[in-house]
């Protein structure tokens, strides 16, 4: 299994950074058909071969998943796509 790990700082309210990070999951469950539930300030997703977590913190934002072998091929690709659309959403590293 591979593993993604992606952290970035910010400077959003907190309800600001929830709404940034919903529509983060909102384009993730889009291009990669997760499903997702927030839990507190944390967003679980899932699809067959993937699951993981989104956290919104006061300052930061951190998302931790990880990819079953079939994935493991598309690993470069969804990092690109979340460090976007953490760049987008949350402000650049």
């Amino acid at each position: 299994m591979a593993r993604i790990a992606i952290a970035r700082k910010h400077t959003l309210t907190h309800r600001k950074a929830r709404e940034a990070a919903q529509k983060v999951a909102d384009d993730l469950k889009k291009r990669f058909a997760l499903n997702y539930e927030w839990k507190d300030d944390t967003i679980a997703f899932h699809r067959p071969g993937l699951r993981g977590e989104m956290h919104v913190g006061k300052t930061d934002i951190r998302l931790d998943a990880e990819l079953g072998l079939l994935l493991t091929v598309l690993k470069p690709a969804i990092e690109q796509e979340v460090d976007k659309e953490f760049a987008k959403r949350f402000g650049k590293a």
